[in-house]
């Protein structure tokens, strides 16, 4: 045998790579006494919420009136007081979203909108009347300061940047006092757009002079928003450009520091916490990162994270799978199954070892908790593999520890793969799930796996598998014959007993499992097949195959399950399986 002392050492790739320029060789940050690195965030950030902006713009089909405002209520539930809610010079529908917000009286007192405006007289005097009749607003101006843009994209100097800036800040506060007057609380906001590629000094020069414009003071604040327009350095190198500007911009004290991160590096929530070490006072993002391109800083992580460290988000995120069902509806995005603290499979470990190391750690922690006279928070939280407590955002523990009356889709996919190879399509985890809870509800205490196994043989395999169980189920497969009518249509023949009555079926579709329920349609069913998944459950000649079936059988919704040396045979007799559950 031959032994290495290690592997063998990485290729060159054929990727172009020389034709890129490390960020800090186009924009140099340097910060050698940098602080940040020595602080903790002890405390949350102002939190303010751009999804029905800059997430409404990042959609494939923007939100209608109805889904903004059930999204806008949902953002007032979690305990938003800040919200951008649109950018009504660029379209009617925000123009006329913001207008029904005032009309409604929908805005609670305690709540500032914010509204998003270029450097451009018309845009400017459009938001504002937008504005008129809410009680807390916003405007946040912008204009691109990054060389790259100053170049190619506009065309403008630098004294022309810093004009226009200072000019659309004027005109927004003629703006606002002709329209507003004294009913709105009003407050400005300004973007030197792509921050992190303009040169510091330079992004500090512009919001110098939108400062000596604005003239804030103890009630009178300005918010300066440094995006990570394109994220394109590490977080560490955001950090310092941020805490550069808060050391040297004046009027400190008056000025909230915003920071807007993007996930184009895959890094916005680390950038994020990161910018709040170097001095940020308030975020800007989306929920669940539903952004523009690859996304803005995901909020619900950010604030998790926090909440994982002993500090109050000041958001209310203990219904977290309410808020992604509304999130998911609002903007027709989907959250993944693996999303931070809110995905379906977070607090689910597959692993049996993990699932052991689980379920010692929830037994230690009841021995503490009782010892404490059952005060869950005056014990900490520590347990294997769960760095918050599921029940803390809405979640049970059916789907964390092994298969008994607290368990649920996560263990018993475990035992059904590592036992017997079954790998259950997620959803026949969640509906065999529910047949496990039943009969451990009835029964109590754990179910092991040579249980589990006769319970899903009982209920999907009664005549193939349950010996020692009473066959159930109105249909019985026999002999099958299939054969190609042409390149897109199949014929097949079955021999089914139906009732205690043999009968031979014919039926044509395009592949043998087409053919197949259209035969059975003959016997006055109605079938639909959602979903199909098929997988060997073993090598070899002699190897047999699982089918699963999910369909709708008369209205029913369920699935059934085959297994054959035949993978036809096999996905017959799911088809069979899904029948007999639906006409038990």
């Amino acid at each position: 045998m031959k032994t290495s002392a290690r592997p063998a050492p990485q290729q060159p790739s054929a990727m172009p790579y020389v034709k890129y320029r490390p960020f800090l060789d186009v924009n140099p940050v340097e910060l050698p006494d940098r602080q940040w690195p020595q602080r903790r965030i002890t405390a949350a950030p102002r939190w303010l919420s751009t999804d029905l902006r800059d997430g409404n713009q990042s959609l494939m089909e923007p939100m209608d009136p109805k889904r903004k405002r059930e999204l806008f209520e949902l953002l007032v539930k979690l305990g938003f007081k800040e919200i951008e809610i649109g950018f009504p010079a660029a379209s009617q529908t925000d123009f006329d979203f913001v207008r029904s917000l005032v009309m409604d009286d929908a805005v609670p007192q305690d709540v500032t909108v914010s509204v998003l405006t270029q450097s451009r007289t018309d845009l400017i005097h459009r938001t504002i009347d937008a504005l008129e009749g809410l009680p807390r607003a916003t405007v946040h101006l912008y204009n691109a300061t990054a060389p790259l843009f100053r170049d190619v994209v506009f065309r403008m100097s630098k004294p022309q940047i810093v004009d226009l800036a200072m000019a659309g800040t004027r005109e927004i506060m003629a703006q606002a006092e002709k329209v507003l007057g004294d009913e709105t609380v009003f407050g400005l906001e300004y973007s030197p757009e792509i921050f992190v590629d303009t040169e510091r000094e330079f992004a500090l020069e512009v919001c110098e002079n939108v400062i000596s414009v604005w003239e804030p003071g103890p009630e009178r604040e300005i918010i300066l928003n440094l995006p990570s327009t394109v994220e394109r350095a590490t977080p560490n190198v955001y950090a310092d450009q941020i805490e550069w500007f808060s050391r040297n911009v004046s009027h400190r004290e008056n000025v909230c520091i915003s920071v807007h991160p993007h996930n184009d590096r895959g890094t916005a929530v680390a950038s994020a916490e990161l910018a709040m070490l170097a001095g940020a006072d308030r975020v800007e993002g989306c929920l669940f990162g539903q952004g523009e391109r690859t996304g803005n800083v995901d909020l619900v992580t950010l604030a998790l994270n926090l909440f994982s460290q002993g500090i109050d988000p000041q958001l209310d995120l203990r219904d977290i799978d309410t808020v992604r069902r509304t999130a998911a509806h609002c903007t027709r995005m989907d959250v993944s199954e693996r999303h931070p603290y809110v995905g379906d499979l977070v607090y689910t470990s597959f692993s049996g070892s993990h699932q052991d190391a689980i379920k010692k750690g929830f037994f230690a922690r009841q021995e503490k908790v009782k010892a404490a006279g059952g005060d869950e928070n005056a014990v900490p939280w520590e347990l294997p593999y769960l760095p918050i407590d599921p029940h803390d955002v809405g979640r049970s523990y059916a789907a964390v520890v092994r298969v008994n009356s607290q368990s649920g889709k996560g263990g018993i996919a475990y035992l059904m793969s590592t036992e017997h190879h079954m790998e259950l399509p997620r959803r026949l985890q969640i509906e065999f799930s529910r047949l496990v809870q039943r009969h451990t509800d009835s029964t109590g205490g754990e179910i092991d796996a040579a249980t589990l196994w006769r319970l899903f043989v009982d209920e999907y395999l009664p005549y193939d598998y349950a010996s020692d169980l009473t066959p159930w189920g109105r249909f019985r497969l026999g002999a099958i014959n299939s054969s190609s009518l042409d390149h897109d249509h199949t014929k097949v023949s079955t021999e089914i007993t139906f009732d205690g009555e043999t009968k031979v079926l014919e039926g044509e579709g395009n592949g043998p499992l087409g053919a197949f329920v259209t035969s059975l349609e003959s016997l006055g069913l109605e079938i639909k097949v959602r979903d199909f998944a098929q997988h060997a459950l073993g090598s070899g000649r002699e190897a047999q195959a699982a089918a699963y079936i999910e369909a709708e059988v008369n209205g029913q919704v369920l699935w059934g399950v085959g297994i054959d040396t035949s993978i036809v045979a096999a996905s017959f007799q799911a088809m069979i399986s899904a029948a007999n559950r639906a006409l038990r």
